[in-house]
């Protein structure tokens, strides 16, 4: 693993807000065309620390490296309000909850940010903006309104929309919590061909423990704002060495 482009790395992370502290100390680096899939209980970090990542969350201590730049913690200067837009750019991020433009067409959502922060050419978006619909199954949604479609359509919609800006990286907060399970498989499925057709890197906070298994390179057990323990599927399925992981799996599975 070491031979591969670090393409994140995160290095003592610490995230308080006021006397509670969040994220104790994480180190994680994420790899070219790699997949982590971070799992715990609710409270333990997981949001928080994908968060800091793409600087939604300003890190209390730390070093976040990702997309060519390195950000520390701590006060945003102008300059580092500049860089964080940078990273925006290269490192997608897809929520719980859609937040699609409801008075927008499907394909309007796709285009809106690329064409105002890139200044990307109209129909040159427009054309990469349908295949990326067709990539996840809604060519035919291109001129719906996001409120014609089911939670598991909104969601690629979200997928398509992150992806549209070209990101170098993707970062996923429990992407399908929000959906009813029949909906589940249908974002999971993009989310996989993502990872093995077109080697995208992506850190996903999930409790789908059957995309992890299947999908993921490396997964990371968060416990009380640390990883307590993080290694390749079989290795966390089959011979996890903390009783903390195997009571969380066993609750799980």
């Amino acid at each position: 693993m070491n031979e591969r482009e670090v393409v994140v790395r995160c290095r003592n992370v610490h995230k308080r807000f006021g006397a509670l502290e969040v994220l104790k100390g994480v180190d994680l680096d994420l790899h070219k065309g790699e997949v982590i899939v971070i799992f715990g209980r609710s409270g333990s970090g997981k949001s928080t620390l994908l968060r800091c990542v793409n600087f939604l969350e300003d890190p209390t201590e730390g070093t976040i490296e990702a997309a060519g730049m390195t950000l520390t913690g701590g006060h945003r200067t102008t300059r580092k309000r500049s860089q964080i837009r940078q990273l925006r750019l290269k490192v997608g991020m897809v929520f719980q909850q859609f937040n699609l433009f409801p008075h927008m067409t499907v394909l309007d959502n796709l285009m809106v940010a690329p064409l105002l922060v890139k200044g990307t050419d109209k129909a040159e978006l427009r054309q990469r903006s349908l295949d990326l619909l067709d990539s996840v199954g809604l060519a035919d949604k291109a001129d719906e309104h996001p409120i014609r479609l089911s939670g598991g359509q909104q969601q690629r919609v979200a997928i398509a929309r992150a992806l549209a800006m070209r990101p170098e990286v993707m970062l996923f907060d429990e992407p399908t919590s929000a959906l009813d399970p029949e909906l589940t498989g249908e974002v999971l499925s993009v989310m996989k061909r993502l990872a093995t057709e077109f080697h995208m890197p992506m850190m996903v906070v999930t409790h789908e423990m059957g995309f992890a298994r299947e999908v993921s390179d490396r997964m990371a057990f968060f416990h009380e704002g640390k990883i307590l323990e993080q290694g390749p599927p079989d290795q966390i399925f089959n011979h996890t060495e903390h009783p903390e992981t195997r009571a969380f799996l066993d609750a799980v599975l």
